[in-house]
């Protein structure tokens, strides 16, 4: 790690021993972490440091380091072929990065999970309710009146700490 690097927005900087910490650490869906993986060993990384909003991977060769964020991975160039299981990535041009362009990780286009329905219930016998009860009112406090001696407030037997 002979590169000069420079600290996160937050003011730090620390490197990463493995991808595996990298990637809990910055909290990426499990669902990513193969996908990234192989990534990473298609392109040959050297360290990885944490940048805040994104990890940045160095690369062994030439070629800009990549930014691993939660949903992306971004840092290819437009001729760089790069083989996840046995397809190509489809890579998109970067706004935010040109010349570069990103990848987007496989848990984008995982369905989302609706919330499981409530079971409804079954009809009551009676469709006339009960009455309620009416709400309890809060208790006003009671006042044990205060000690001549020390002016604390007594307690419930009329007794303070001087007693």
């Amino acid at each position: 790690m002979n590169e000069i690097q420079g600290p996160t927005p937050a003011g730090t900087s620390r490197p990463y021993r493995t991808l595996a910490e990298a990637l809990r650490a910055h909290r990426i869906d499990p669902a990513n972490h193969a996908f990234i993986t192989a990534i990473v060993d298609a392109v040959g990384i050297t360290s990885l440091i944490d940048r805040g909003r994104y990890i940045e991977a160095i690369r062994r060769g030439e070629g800009a380091p990549l930014h691993i964020g939660r949903t992306y991975t971004n840092g290819f160039t437009e001729d760089e072929l790069i083989v996840v299981g046995s397809a190509p990535l489809r890579l998109q041009p970067s706004e935010g990065r040109a010349p570069y362009f990103y990848a987007v990780h496989p848990s984008e286009f995982l369905p989302a999970t609706a919330a499981p329905k409530k079971a409804s219930r079954a009809p009551r016998a009676s469709s006339v309710s009960a009455p309620r009860a009416p709400k309890a009112t809060p208790v006003a406090e009671r006042d044990y009146g205060v000690c001549d001696v020390c002016f604390m407030v007594r307690n419930a037997a009329g007794r303070c700490n001087c007693d």
